[in-house]
């Protein structure tokens, strides 16, 4: 379990791209899995992406190729490189530790703060 803070939100054009980081406070090599969440006020926070300890990467069907979960063991930092993006990706992203495979909240260990983006049409 570590703390978790995000960064590289921001407000982008439709078809434009971001880049968001997780900077753990502990090595999150031997985590079983990180993942991204989001969440759009009043809606169900949803599973963006994940990746397990092995490399093996698990994607939301809404991501259709357009976003690439990544992790550096070195500087204990999980990205999120979004293209393409729509205005339905509007919505608050968190980092999370994962306590299994599956992409799902039920499976959160530990929680990011957030970071907001906002895609303009």
């Amino acid at each position: 379990q570590v703390q978790l803070v995000e960064s590289g939100g921001g407000s982008v054009q439709s078809g434009g791209s971001l880049t968001l980081s997780c900077v753990a406070s502990g090595n999150i090599a031997s985590a079983v899995a990180m993942a991204w969440f989001r969440q759009v006020s009043g809606k169900e926070r949803e599973g963006v992406a994940l990746i397990a300890s092995d490399g093996i990467k698990t994607y939301a069907t809404f991501v259709r190729g357009r976003f690439t979960i990544s992790r550096d063991n070195a500087k204990n930092t999980l990205n999120l490189q979004m293209a393409s993006l729509k205005p339905e990706d509007t919505a608050m992203y968190y980092c999370a530790q994962m306590r299994n495979r599956q992409l799902t909240p039920r499976s959160v260990v530990s929680w990011g703060q957030g970071t907001q983006v906002t895609v303009a049409p």
